[in-house]
């Protein structure tokens, strides 16, 4: 199965719930009017979009349909569609991995998916032909050192460890030391899963950041947050309270084959600019891929 048609088999539940809304719409309304618009309105901020993005999308919508003169329901729909890709593709979603080696920074709170996206991104750089080094700088839970030691042995990467408990800025330098020894592309950094109002876990964030500015001043740097899409309207609120400690360049949804509600892609992007990345799909290691706008929103509607 190639990976759009597994991305539709993965947001087939947000599809259904999506098109059964929509349909029903546009079965029941036959005129373009004001009436259609506020029910589309209603049926996106219901989707997990967002209050603020669907009301973006309506007024969008609402200035094509007079500056097109589109009077068909049909072509409304193809309009809600671009205006979606318009949004996903507003801010770069590429991978910048563009020196060697390239740094990239994995954060987010316990339980979204963060050790199992690690691995499935060093397999897909992989595959890709990079050699890649994983940190295991998350020391504080118990098991995280070897849940990630079995996702890296899965993927055929190297892997810097150090006992539980060990400071988390130490195995980053090490990790450094190793990366540039055997000339490595990417070093994957994993970090303590953090709620932003543990201050310690924060701090020690800012330490493994300076570690990595220091030892890798030149290096492109990539600041990945994780995310469960089942979280719903949760997962805006987790990007702006990350926004707030550290530069974030991209997201990674996941999860999104468990839930109805892959439509919070679209609030994530437009309330904090932020280009998802990656988004996984399944439980499998070839289940995460780069992000495409035009695929996702098709996969949708």
């Amino acid at each position: 199965m190639g990976f759009f048609d597994k991305l539709k088999q993965g947001l087939s539940k947000t599809k259904s719930s999506f098109d059964s809304k929509m349909n029903n719409v546009f079965s029941t309304f036959r005129k373009v009017d004001e009436n259609l618009l506020e029910e589309l309105e209603e049926i996106l901020i219901m989707s997990d979009i967002g209050i603020e993005t669907s009301t973006d999308i309506v007024a969008k919508l609402r200035d094509r349909i007079k500056k097109e003169n589109i009077k068909d329901v049909e072509m409304v729909k193809e309009a809600l569609r671009e205006e979606m890709v318009k949004i996903l593709s507003e801010n770069d979603n590429e991978l910048k991995l563009e020196t060697k080696p390239s740094v990239i920074l994995v954060v987010g709170v316990n339980g979204v998916g963060k050790t199992t996206s690690i691995g499935k991104i060093a397999n897909n750089l992989k595959k890709e032909g990079k050699k890649v080094v994983i940190a295991a700088a998350d020391t504080f839970r118990a098991a995280a050192v070897e849940q990630l030691e079995i996702w890296a042995n899965r993927a055929n990467c190297d892997i810097i460890k150090r006992n539980e408990g060990t400071d988390p800025a130490s195995v980053i330098f090490d990790a450094i030391k190793t990366a540039k020894a055997n000339n490595a592309d990417v070093l994957i950094c994993d970090t303590a899963g953090r709620l932003h109002n543990k201050k310690y876990l924060m701090d020690e964030l800012l330490k493994i950041e300076k570690v990595v500015e220091k030892e890798l001043p030149e290096a492109t740097k990539e600041v990945l947050l994780v995310l469960d899409a089942t979280t719903g309207q949760n997962a805006i609120q987790q990007v702006k309270a990350f926004k707030e400690t550290t530069p974030l360049t991209g997201i990674v949804l996941t999860k999104l084959d468990g839930t109805a509600k892959g439509g919070v892609v679209l609030g994530i992007v437009n309330e904090n600019k932020i280009p998802v990345k990656f988004i996984g799909i399944g439980e499998q290691i070839e289940d995460m891929e780069r992000f495409d706008a035009k695929d996702f929103a098709k996969a949708i509607i």
